[in-house]
């Protein structure tokens, strides 16, 4: 089966969508998905910004949030919703994804989004996190444990180096197995084709 890597970042506005349709559109395409979360904060300041271009930006910005939530409205998401901190402090969800595997640490990440973007909940909260894990029948309080132990702080660092070492500078972006990139949630179709065309 062909293979796509699924990089994205629990603040990426434009991951949101991504990650919410990603999983069918594998199916349509026969090609399993690889999700890997990382942190965009380091690659942004690779890139000599201290915050996200939407807010170094106000026009692009705004433009943003208006073409999310036509977006959204576009493949029967909830309206899009805006958290009151932009970009979310997404290490916490990031490091508990990696605690899972497969199609666990899919359905948490879907979780989180729709928290965040459906429900502009603080995703850094471990009050919002330790409830999507109830939800998915998780023992919050082990997996915040987990969290703080080194190998999954090193395997947080790892993933985001392997995105920068693929040239990723945004989120969500897509590596298929002979090394192209894709960029952004507008690329995903484009991406899984080529997945899909090229093998494994």
């Amino acid at each position: 089966m062909a293979k796509l890597d699924f990089f994205y970042e629990f603040a990426s506005t434009y991951s949101y969508p991504a990650a919410m349709r990603i999983d069918d559109l594998a199916l349509d395409y026969d090609v399993e998905v690889n999700w890997r979360p990382f942190l965009l904060g380091p690659v942004f300041k690779a890139q000599g910004w201290e915050t996200s271009p939407f807010n170094i930006y106000p026009e692009k910005g705004r433009y943003m949030i208006r073409d999310l939530e036509r977006i959204c409205e576009a493949d029967g998401l909830p309206p899009f919703r805006m958290p009151k901190t932009f970009p979310a402090y997404s290490i916490l969800p990031a490091r508990v994804a990696l605690c899972f595997t497969g199609e666990l640490r899919a359905a948490f990440s879907r979780a989180v989004y729709d928290a965040e973007f459906a429900g502009g909940a603080d995703i850094s909260d471990t009050k919002v996190i330790g409830k999507i894990l109830r939800m998915l029948g998780e023992d919050a309080a082990k997996l915040f444990e987990k969290v703080n132990t080194q190998p999954v702080k090193d395997l947080l660092r790892n993933e985001t180096e392997a995105a920068r070492k693929h040239g990723i500078f945004g989120a969500p972006a897509f590596v298929t197995a002979d090394g192209e990139l894709f960029w952004g949630n507008d690329r995903l179709e484009m991406a899984m084709e080529w997945a899909a065309k090229n093998g494994v």
